[in-house]
């Protein structure tokens, strides 16, 4: 998908990614260089909600466990 920047920098968003990424008018959008180019990614509203099960499956609390003991035989 393409499409053009105006004179005012603005641009569109197509409108397949808008319905696909929940894009709306209240949205707000994140935009950031990567050195290689520029990522853009929409801002949820309820951050906390948004993050939520991200660490599934992971074995977090394991890693966490590991992590300390190691510290603990370095001191």
């Amino acid at each position: 998908m393409k499409t053009a920047v105006t004179k005012r920098g603005q641009t569109v968003i197509p409108a397949p990614l808008r319905k696909k990424y929940g894009i709306n008018q209240n949205t707000w959008l994140q935009w950031l260089d990567t050195g290689e180019g520029i990522k853009v990614e929409p801002i949820p509203r309820d951050v906390i909600t948004a993050l939520r099960g991200m660490g599934k499956g992971k074995k977090l609390v394991e890693r966490i466990i590991k992590e300390r003991k190691f510290d603990a035989e370095r001191e």
